[in-house]
């Protein structure tokens, strides 16, 4: 394999090549291996690319999500072309590119597609894509319920080729077409060739999903039944078309990123790093610093208003850092559970308050962890001669043990109950950003912080 990828590089290097050398390469590795490498090419040498090879192969790499350019490379080719290709692909994969495609494009290549994958495009496209809708395909294998066995293996092989799978047989009423039954391939091959297939499907009625389902609960019912395909009917109970676990997991893999970027503080990004231009990383991730950067001007805010206690006990100043940093990590602890813990559906909007009354006893036992270490080492530099905190520094470690007692705990409750905030606003918990909680617990960090050292302190430093 690093033998194929060496040589393929080399072969981009080398711009007297033959296309043929170039297609030679490709075809010597397999479909994943080869979109990989096809995506270090420029969009120009791609679509060079994509004229010279098979229709067979051009809907090979165009139906794997990882391609890049995909929507670029279809405009790009002649209509015959693209229509052509097109009309070969998965019907959700096609569906995909159209979602990418500008309005112009997508009237000029709609206009000249087969009317069957007109159908689906126009059945796919009227669904948000992060809902079962949009994650489905059309290509099942469905057949009516006076069936045998032998008659539905015969058609199996007869439609094979155009469907994306054949995980499972669809098993409808001839006359009102509503779903009846799903049969295993398995148990199909099993069967007695004779048999009804309304026999050999299970008695339960088939597990099912609604089209505006969104697609984190599909994942969750793929997860719970270890399912490899689920249908998708309307309110009649009507077959419209399946969802399969690869496009779930493409679908969770885009999630998961989506999510990634939020928690990160920024807006979601829908292309690979390199592809992404200068103005649109500007755009999403400056207007999230331009937020952040602001709220946390309140810092300094808060500083100002304790600036004559500051002015009395500079050695005060000496542990911001240290509170703060706390404060925003034991906060971003609690944030990213309780996101992970309400995505995979552990807890619900009203468990709040059983999270909370958690929260509080664990935030205390940690705030006091860390304030025990911190007198200790207050102790440790001020016997061993490595800092002079003066006559009072037994009051200042107290002040900085009570304090991290009470910063960890703000942080714990407030990275905790800001995911339900969010939900309860209908709102995406990931937007929950560690740096946006820690911004929160920072500011209100600093007020704890100077009012425990205006109770200790007074009267002494103070």
């Amino acid at each position: 394999m690093n033998n194929n990828n060496s040589t393929f590089r080399a072969a981009l290097d080398t711009t007297n090549l033959a296309i043929s050398a170039l297609l030679e390469q490709i075809g010597q590795l397999r479909t994943g291996d080869a979109v990989e490498l096809i995506n270090e090419l420029d969009l120009d040498d791609q679509v060079t690319l994509f004229r010279s090879i098979s229709t067979e192969q051009a809907v090979l790499f165009l139906d794997q999500p990882e391609l890049h350019y995909a929507d670029q490379i279809i405009d790009s080719l002649d209509n015959g072309r693209a229509a052509e290709i097109l009309n070969g692909m998965s019907a959700d994969r096609a569906t995909d590119i159209f979602h990418d495609l500008d309005w112009p494009s997508r009237n000029r290549l709609f206009s000249i597609l087969s009317p069957e994958t007109k159908t689906a495009l126009k059945k796919l496209m009227g669904y948000p894509a992060d809902t079962a809708g949009g994650l489905m395909t059309t290509e099942f294998i469905a057949v009516p319920s006076t069936w045998t066995v032998e008659q539905t293996l015969a058609h199996i092989r007869q439609v094979e080729r155009s469907r994306e799978t054949v995980y499972a047989i669809y098993v409808e009423n001839p006359e009102t077409r509503i779903l009846q039954h799903v049969v295993s391939l398995r148990r199909l091959i099993t069967a007695n060739p004779q048999a009804g297939i309304a026999e050999v499907g299970r008695d339960q009625e088939p597990l099912t999903i609604p089209p505006m389902m969104d697609q984190e609960e599909v994942a969750r019912l793929f997860r719970k039944h270890d399912l490899l395909a689920i249908p998708v009917v309307d309110e009649q109970h009507h077959l419209i078309g399946i969802v399969t676990v690869d496009d779930v997991l493409d679908a969770m893999t885009e999630e998961t990123s989506e999510d990634a970027y939020k928690f990160g503080g920024m807006e979601a990004f829908t292309k690979p790093y390199m592809q992404i231009s200068f103005f649109e990383m500007l755009r999403k991730r400056g207007g999230w610093l331009c937020i952040l950067f602001l709220s946390e001007m309140l810092t300094a805010s808060a500083m100002q208003h304790f600036e004559v206690e500051l002015e009395k006990a500079i050695v005060l100043a000496l542990f911001i850092p240290l509170i703060m940093s706390s404060g925003g990590n034991s906060g971003s602890q609690a944030t990213s559970l309780l996101i992970r813990a309400l995505a995979l559906q552990d807890l619900k909007l009203g468990d709040w308050w059983r999270v909370a009354l958690r929260e509080i006893p664990t935030g205390l036992a940690l705030g006091s962890m860390l304030g025990l270490i911190g007198f200790v080492r207050i102790a440790i530099w001020q016997k061993t001669g490595l800092y002079d905190y003066g006559e009072h520094w037994v009051l200042i470690g107290i002040t900085i043990a009570v304090a991290l007692i009470g910063i960890v705990l703000f942080g714990s409750l407030s990275g905790s109950m800001l995911p339900f905030v969010l939900q309860r606003l209908g709102l995406d918990p990931a937007s929950a950003s560690a740096p946006f909680v820690a911004t929160l617990v920072d500011v209100m960090g600093l007020v704890i912080y100077f009012s425990v050292a205006v109770i200790f302190l007074t009267g002494t430093l103070l």
